[in-house]
């Protein structure tokens, strides 16, 4: 007769939420830490990394929320320090009056290039505690379970 596998909430068992939260508030610490001598934040470091990696003429701040999963209030006000820093400006966009372009300028462009190899460096360390070949997989399966967050966020209770 065979055991019947525990309860997909026990505690002798791996659980997603905790596990996720776990990874995610380490590298984020981890991450905080390493960038603390430039005065930056891991959410800064994201935003710039967005603009980099996105059109030429900048984001929209609702295009922020959405690459972050973050709320118009924490991107407005996270913008709005990044903008005293001058890390990045805010321009009224061209085809809608009511939002804004956000972009890094060079003092930002540059700080990001220092952050950039510094994330890189963690994320070498990190992903190197598994087999290099099962880093895609991982990475994979990982976005897989980024998505079905996001849609069951987005699909709002049951």
């Amino acid at each position: 007769m065979s055991k019947q596998p525990s309860p997909i909430d026990a505690p002798d068992r791996r659980r997603l939420p905790p596990l996720l939260r776990k990874a995610w508030y380490g590298l984020n610490q981890a991450l905080r830490r390493r960038i603390k001598q430039h005065a930056a934040t891991p959410d800064q470091f994201t935003v710039l990394r967005q603009l980099r990696e996105g059109p030429s003429d900048g984001c929209s701040q609702r295009d922020l929320c959405q690459l972050m999963r973050s709320d118009p209030n924490t991107i407005g006000a996270l913008i709005g320090r990044m903008e005293e820093q001058e890390l990045v400006e805010r321009r009224v966009d061209e085809h809608d009056k009511r939002a804004h372009r956000v972009t890094a300028t060079a003092k930002g462009k540059a700080l990001y290039k220092k952050l950039r190899a510094i994330a890189l460096a963690l994320q070498s360390e990190v992903l190197g505690s598994i087999p290099e070949e099962r880093h895609d997989q991982f990475l994979s399966d990982l976005e897989t379970v980024a998505e079905a967050c996001r849609k069951t966020a987005e699909s709002g209770e049951r």
